[in-house]
């Protein structure tokens, strides 16, 4: 135990990927353990043998790597901690605490219509006395009066009236541990001082505290309940609905800093209302007291614009060597005309446009190209919607890059003269030329561009682009 007594935990199931709640539940566990000089373990919850898929452990782990979450010891995966379920099973059977149960869903929902449509357990087998048996469930005696309470950090006291709760289940037909048993056995053996999760489990807290109170769990164990992370609608963040998945935002290029930076926000917020900060001081300033009870929207839009804020951070070498695996991976270049040297010129003008690394090959493409990849919307606009201009604009820079000196002043001048005398704007007159040479409307600066593309290849795809229009 460190010097500070805090320890937490994440406990991710290996059912599915590290999606964007889980990243933000981790992250603010892992703020609190480092705040406070604590530590941040990890739980593997893996007991669902149906659903887990071990493969996925790996990648959680990475996931957690990338965004910088490093934790204390040894993982601990719960697969291998039956037997002390087991034990804890037969300790509450031994006392009185829990019982067996014959019931299958179906007879639990009879009688449920019956009295009349009340949802839930009716404690049916508590005094049958029923031993193991082929699909029975072990079932927790809730008692049937008296509150279950606790003080949550973040959303104060919450009180759970016991005769509202139903007999739950603490162990499957199968043998194996629900989720609140499993959670109340290992919280109690690893020494966790603080549970900081989602709300959506606040209502599994009084089964725990129950749990723990039975099993003769030493010392307190105190919850914080994060808000939801909700969508533009208001609604919880979906897996099935929603971009959750934390390896989707690393092959988009986000950057792990930015991507922690702006997880930090969702629920929080120092009093000074800076939002872009270092990660050092995001520890220094963390108080889960500072986390608000109402949801969090996960704007997209916004965690764009922190990634481009931290893209803008980075040296220039630093840019070019996060960029590398897009410069390669699925680029749309023969990777023998790609020319690191060229790509390091462009860098600079690169990283003050993107804001995403995933970006940067369309920046950049019609460099490495044998021919601009054109696409066809920006086409239509300029090309296609006033050919008189593009024609005459092509015609004007094809005559005046042929002489004028090769530099960015020089490329400025021969081009612009043409908006000068025909009253045209930069713009309009820019666009005909970007086009043609790099395939689209937007991109680095274009006439540094055309000073590294070289003048016989600019002119080469302005007389193909003429010849089109």
């Amino acid at each position: 135990m460190t010097s500070s007594g805090v320890r937490v935990r994440f406990a991710p199931s290996p059912t599915g990927y590290l999606h964007i709640g889980g990243a933000r539940t981790a992250l603010f566990n892992w703020l609190f353990a480092r705040r406070l000089g604590g530590e941040f373990v990890l739980r593997i919850e893996d007991t669902d043998g149906e659903r887990s898929r071990p493969e996925l452990i790996d990648v959680i782990f990475q996931a957690l790597e990338w965004l910088g979450l490093d934790w204390d010891g040894t993982p601990v995966h719960q697969s291998e901690r039956g037997h002390l379920y087991t034990a804890a099973i037969e300790k509450l059977l031994a006392d009185g605490s829990a019982y067996w149960c014959a019931c299958s869903p179906d007879d639990v929902k009879a009688r449920a219509e019956a009295r009349g449509g009340t949802p839930g357990y009716d404690s049916h087998c508590r005094t049958l006395e029923l031993g193991p048996g082929e699909g029975r469930v072990v079932r927790f005696a809730v008692p049937d009066d008296g509150t279950t309470a606790f003080d949550d950090l973040i959303r104060g006291h919450v009180s759970f009236e016991n005769a509202n709760l139903e007999d739950f289940v603490v162990q499957r037909s199968n043998g194996s541990p629900m989720f609140h048993l499993a959670n109340a056995v290992d919280d109690a053996d690893q020494g966790i001082t603080h549970v900081i999760r989602g709300e959506d489990l606040i209502n599994v807290t009084p089964k725990v505290l129950l749990l723990r109170e039975a099993l003769g769990a030493p010392g307190e164990l105190i919850f914080a309940h994060l808000p939801l992370i909700v969508n533009e609608k208001r609604q919880k963040l979906s897996k099935r609905r929603d971009d959750v998945s934390v390896g989707d935002y690393i092959e988009r290029g986000y950057l792990p800093e930015a991507m922690v930076n702006y997880l930090a926000t969702l629920g929080w917020g120092p009093s000074d209302g800076i939002e872009i900060r270092p990660l050092a001081e995001i520890v220094a300033m963390f108080d889960i007291a500072d986390v608000g009870k109402s949801g969090a929207f996960f704007d997209v839009k916004k965690l764009q614009h922190f990634n481009g804020e931290y893209i803008r951070a980075l040296s220039v070498p630093q840019f070019v060597s996060r960029s590398t695996r897009w410069l390669f991976d699925d680029a749309p270049w023969d990777p023998e005309r790609f020319d690191i040297a060229t790509f390091e010129v462009l860098a600079p003008l690169v990283q003050e446009r993107v804001k995403l690394l995933a970006e940067v090959p369309d920046y950049v493409d019609f460099m490495f190209t044998a021919e601009p990849v054109i696409d066809d919307e920006s086409w239509q606009k300029v090309m296609v919607k006033n050919p008189d201009l593009a024609i005459a604009v092509l015609d004007h820079a094809l005559a005046g890059f042929e002489t004028c000196d090769w530099t960015i002043a020089g490329l400025d001048a021969a081009l612009f003269s043409y908006a000068e005398i025909n009253g045209v704007a930069k713009g309009k007159v820019q666009a005909p030329v970007r086009v043609a040479v790099t395939g689209r409307t937007v991109g680095p600066p274009l006439f540094e561009s055309l000073e590294v593309l070289g003048r016989d290849e600019t002119i080469r795809r302005l007389a193909a682009a003429r010849s089109r229009v």
